[in-house]
């Protein structure tokens, strides 16, 4: 099999699928990143990535390369992983990359093969992408395609390749359903090896699509929702923590993914949801997904959040051009959207930055895994080599990506070494009566 695109989804999916034992082809038109696959060097934070991949290199199972008809003679199933990131301009999806993967691909295939889109797209790409194949494949080569997304979390993602909660696939013929039966058996193999079962669910393109921006949409609206609920009770005096774990007791509503904050962010949640809303415009259903822009402003509006509480902990009110926080320095712990990544698309934490620097602050960031991308995103802010460089002398600390370093780190040391023993708790991670027995003063986001 093949996986073209060799971002975070097609490295993570060659280097699993590698490991289950299948000969495995990873495809990109970017050569110096190819050459460095090819050297065992993975361009992500993924734990347990780098692992595989040298090891199934090793093997020889796994290969990678920038020939799409090398490509073609060697797959029998092609997964298109490429990005779809935000249309410049439009909330709409750019399918730039799944076009110029499918063009690149289907002219050189003179046999029988199955096409798989794994990349997120609004519905009615796979047919899209059928008529693509139909026009541009050689004759009588009786290529086909199916639609089967990914589900992966990252930080989480070599599991949830090789134990999955389900795998959806969208097929029209029982040859690509008994292809992609095949090139699933490592996964249902493994499965049977440890007792556990692998729900699968058979259906056509458009519901298969649908799967993961419907999964992505109930995500955000979830996390959303519970910060709508910090605001309120930032407004009355109720803790959030105390709220979540009260309704999160109800198995009708579950516990996960109820944990206020500043919000969601990533490669996939904000942009999914807005293409979402557009394409449902497009379908004539937009009215249905109207929901959908108020979980964005409420996600957007807790980054704007934490710079008011740095002014009100500051004591320097907003004024009619926002908070002056000139010759502070204030200490930002995280610059990831979530931990265990590199990865910073989207990144709350470092939208966050961007605002307090702004203010005239002098912002010194420190993230475990994210500094390389973070100075690329943002080249304007300081940053640290450690956790105790970035509060030295610190007038103000934020906690705002919830990596276990910043957890697990004793408030007591840390105030040894800050100016002000002041702390901003942006992913209520912290141990608030720990921190404040340790003399600093606390907030989190929807707690007294």
């Amino acid at each position: 099999m093949t996986f073209i695109g060799t971002g975070y989804l097609g490295i993570t999916y060659a280097a699993c699928y590698a490991d289950l034992g299948y000969e495995v082809l990873g495809v990109d038109i970017d050569a110096a990143k190819i050459a460095k696959l090819n050297n065992g060097d993975v361009p992500i934070h993924e734990p347990g990535l780098d692992e595989l991949l040298r090891r199934n290199l090793a093997a020889g199972r796994l290969s990678f390369t920038t020939d799409y008809q090398r490509a073609a003679e060697f797959g029998d199933v092609h997964f298109i992983c490429v990005g779809t990131p935000q249309r410049e301009g439009s909330t709409g999806a750019d399918l730039s990359y799944v076009e110029n993967a499918v063009l690149s691909l289907v002219p050189h295939l003179h046999r029988k093969a199955l096409i798989v889109g794994k990349s997120t797209v609004p519905v009615g790409t796979a047919q899209w992408v059928e008529d693509l194949v139909a026009k541009h494949a050689p004759a009588d080569s009786g290529v086909e395609v199916a639609w089967s997304p990914e589900f992966l979390q990252e930080g989480f993602a070599v599991e949830d390749v090789l134990r999955p909660n389900r795998i959806v696939v969208g097929v029209k013929t029982a040859w690509a359903d008994a292809l992609l039966y095949a090139a699933h058996k490592g996964v249902f193999d493994l499965a049977a090896t440890e007792d556990r079962e692998v729900p699968v669910v058979t259906t056509d393109f458009a519901t298969a699509e649908l799967a993961k921006v419907a999964a992505n949409a109930f995500l955000a609206t979830k996390i959303s929702f519970i910060n709508a609920m910090a605001e309120v009770c930032e407004a009355a005096g109720a803790d959030v923590t105390h709220l979540a774990r009260a309704i999160g007791h109800d198995p009708r509503i579950g516990n996960r993914f109820l944990q206020s904050g500043i919000g969601f962010g990533g490669g996939c949640l904000p942009k999914d949801i807005r293409a979402f809303q557009t394409r449902a415009q497009e379908l004539g259903a937009g009215e249905a997904l109207r929901f959908l822009h108020e979980v964005d402003l409420i996600n957007l509006r807790r980054r704007t959040r934490v710079v008011h509480l740095a002014a009100e902990l500051l004591d320097r009110p907003a004024g009619p051009g926002g908070p002056g926080l000139t010759g502070l320095k204030i200490a930002v712990l995280g610059a990831t959207f979530k931990p265990n990544t590199d990865d910073i698309r989207d990144a709350p934490a470092l939208a966050v930055a961007g605002m307090l620097a702004k203010t005239g602050a002098k912002v010194t960031i420190y993230d475990p895994q994210g500094m390389d991308n973070a100075r690329h995103a943002l080249p304007g802010a300081e940053y640290a080599a450690s956790l105790d460089e970035a509060v030295t002398g610190a007038d103000l600390v934020c906690v705002l990506t919830e990596w276990a370093e910043f957890r697990n780190a004793d408030p007591a040391a840390l105030a040894e070494l800050v100016a002000g023993q002041r702390v901003i708790d942006g992913k209520n991670c912290l141990d608030a009566a720990q921190w404040r027995a340790a003399g600093w003063e606390y907030r989190g986001m929807g707690r007294p």
